[in-house]
């Protein structure tokens, strides 16, 4: 009888956890879409505002599109990316309600703190990325066309090219919280973090010469940003290491 009761319990577990799940994924998909019916109206427009960093650096004024249908698949694609992107906090929303249960209390409140800065630095990242990072970019390019040749990007290659450099500095943003759950882990220390402080200017600069324009300029606008947040990483490993001092005291 009581081998059949811990069963039973054990099954109804199991099945709050996946009625639990499902609802949680269904308030994401609700979300997504009604976002995405909002911004599909204005899907022209916000292509235009992802194309303005280039668009002003272009003689013509103007990109083209190769493919009968790529006017109207392109911007609809960048209407789903950007209702996405947008959801990104809602998403982890449902993700920290699904899982609080399972986590102890000093676990809980942490989180937060988490979850708010890991979606604040990722989406500087993407602002970084599209007011600093695109026009010095594209002012590069279009320079260095040989003679007789008209810089004419395809609309569609210009979606993914840039959607891909977005995210790659939206990642690059979160630099600081890696290094926050690395050090809450006690995966690293703090002091080593230190210790390698020489190497992570190094790889900035290293990932300014890769990602930016082949200009000195441009390369150190890059990778400032980079040393800075892996300074604030630093930083705020401290009070990681700090509140972790205080529960061993007691």
């Amino acid at each position: 009888m009581k081998e059949n009761s811990v069963q039973a319990s054990e099954k109804s577990a199991g099945l709050h956890f996946l009625i639990e799940l499902r609802s949680r994924l269904i308030y994401s998909l609700i979300f997504l879409f009604a976002v995405f019916a909002i911004l599909l109206y204005f899907a022209n427009g916000l292509y235009t505002l992802l194309a303005q960093p280039l668009l002003k650096f272009l003689p013509q004024g103007h990109l083209i599109a190769t493919q009968i249908t790529s006017p109207f698949f392109v911007p609809f694609r960048l209407a789903f990316m950007a209702s996405m992107l947008l959801g990104v906090p809602f998403f982890l929303y449902q993700m920290w309600i699904f899982i609080a249960p399972a986590l102890y209390g000093h676990e809980r409140r942490l989180v937060w703190p988490f979850l708010f800065l890991s979606a604040g630095l990722f989406y500087a990242g993407i602002a970084f990325s599209y007011f600093a990072i695109l026009p010095a970019l594209f002012h590069f390019l279009s320079g260095v066309a040989p003679q007789g040749v008209i810089l004419s990007p395809d609309i569609n290659e210009y979606l993914d090219f840039t959607i891909k450099l977005l995210l790659v500095f939206g990642a690059l943003f979160e630099i600081p919280i890696i290094m926050l759950l690395l050090v809450s882990a006690n995966l690293v220390t703090r002091e080593r973090l230190i210790k390698m402080r020489s190497y992570a200017i190094v790889g900035a600069f290293i990932l300014g010469m890769l990602l930016a324009p082949p200009d000195v300029l441009s390369q150190t606008l890059l990778a400032i940003p980079i040393w800075l947040l892996y300074e604030s990483g630093i930083l705020l490993s401290r009070f990681v290491k700090k509140k972790y001092e205080q529960k061993a005291e007691y």
